[in-house]
């Protein structure tokens, strides 16, 4: 057992674990968020999926000893209460059947829209490709980000959508 310091979602927390104990265990496990799911225990799925570094990762086959960096859940996306625009559009498009892929989709769709604020089809097709939805909601998904993409721009001060125009 070793003790390992996470920051996660802006609060700092220190568990004693085996340093190869998949990060999804400890989330879900210890500190019990509900964000992050186990779905396939593979890094298939996506449905484990948290944002490291501004990326999606797969927290079912990270280990825990190999995070050196802030980890954003699904729970850290509205910190304040207040619903991120992505998880509002997801509830506008009726995005989810199921439920059971959300947290997937919605992360991989925030470290998307971090890195390109304005994505094109392709763009989103090819980015969410891997994150499966057995309900096939895939272009609820899709109007969903575009939704949010305009929302988060919408929501920027007029200096900064002059910089991105």
């Amino acid at each position: 057992m070793s003790r390992i310091t996470l920051k996660v979602n802006g609060s700092t927390h220190t568990v004693d674990v085996e340093p190869a104990t998949p990060l999804l265990y400890i989330l879900r496990n210890d500190l019990r968020l509900q964000g992050p799911r186990f779905g396939c225990g593979l890094g298939q799925c996506g449905a484990c999926t948290v944002i490291i570094n501004g990326a999606a990762v797969r927290s079912c086959i990270l280990p825990v000893s190999s995070v050196k960096s802030e980890i954003t859940t699904l729970e850290g996306l509205s910190p304040n209460g207040r619903l991120h625009p992505l998880q509002q559009a997801w509830i506008d498009e009726q995005v989810p059947q199921c439920g059971f892929c959300q947290n997937g989709q919605i992360m991989t769709a925030k470290a998307m829209l971090d890195k390109i604020p304005h994505p094109t089809d392709a763009q989103i097709r090819e980015t969410m490709n891997a994150t499966l939805c057995r309900c096939m909601t895939y272009y609820r998904v899709q109007t969903a980000i575009k939704r949010a993409a305009q929302a988060i721009a919408d929501a920027q001060p007029p200096s900064a959508k002059e910089v991105v125009a």
